[in-house]
């Protein structure tokens, strides 16, 4: 814009720039790392794990697919989330509330924040006609517990919840532990029945796995640890 200068000039001054002004206009904006949020729109690729149960009360295999987003990649705040699961079996009988659970669990995900709540709430829910064990000796209390057991497993390959690993000294002691009962109680194992627990072994109420046994009045759960006597 002119202005037109109508008075006498009696003096001038150079403006010298502000230097800190100066600074801030040549430093780069630190950008802020992307969290998740449901306003974050699918891309074409994503990462998928499929997870396969068979429990008992079911007459077929479900495959459970959880699809993740990979944010920030390339700088040091990339992580990988959940975005979406999928739940794929031969049995109709569960199809409905399987795909409405599916549709709740991945509208979670995308809402982002802490979503590690859901493995609790999933895991406490209880079948009125009573749970079964899978493979192993792990008690499930529903097929619903054993879906969040799976989203647990996957939340901890990628990062987002600790896993609890015994320290291998802990891991010598129980075996020692399980050598010696397995010798005082004449077990005698067999190939079919390898890597398996004591048959009379009770539930452990941590890990809910029969796999306790009482060796000196000391209640010792073989698969978490898990001890009465500290």
């Amino acid at each position: 814009m002119t202005v037109k200068i109508s008075n006498k000039i009696v003096g001038y001054r150079v403006k010298k720039a502000d230097p800190e002004a100066t600074q801030e206009q040549a430093a780069p904006k630190e950008l802020q790392p992307i969290q998740m949020n449901e306003y974050i729109e699918r891309p074409d690729f994503l990462l998928g794990t499929t997870y396969k149960i068979k429990p008992p009360i079911a007459e077929h295999a479900m495959y459970i697919t959880i699809n993740d987003i990979l944010l920030n990649e390339g700088t040091d705040h990339e992580s990988r989330q959940p975005y979406e699961v999928f739940i794929n079996s031969k049995s109709m009988e569960h199809f409905q509330w399987v795909i409405a659970l599916t549709r709740v669990i991945s509208a979670v995900f995308r809402k982002g924040g802490d979503v590690t709540f859901l493995v609790e709430e999933l895991r406490s829910v209880y079948d009125p006609n009573g749970g079964y064990f899978k493979k192993g000796g792990v008690f499930m209390p529903s097929l619903v517990a054993e879906i969040g057991a799976v989203i647990e497993k996957h939340l901890k390959a990628i990062g987002l919840m600790e896993s609890e690993e015994m320290s291998e000294t802990t891991k010598r002691i129980l075996a020692e532990k399980r050598a010696e009962f397995e010798a005082s109680h004449s077990t005698a194992t067999n190939d079919d029945k390898a890597g398996e627990f004591p048959p009379n072994a009770t539930m452990c109420g941590k890990c809910s796995t029969k796999a306790v046994i009482v060796m000196d009045g000391c209640a010792t759960c073989l698969s978490c640890g898990d001890s009465k006597c500290g």
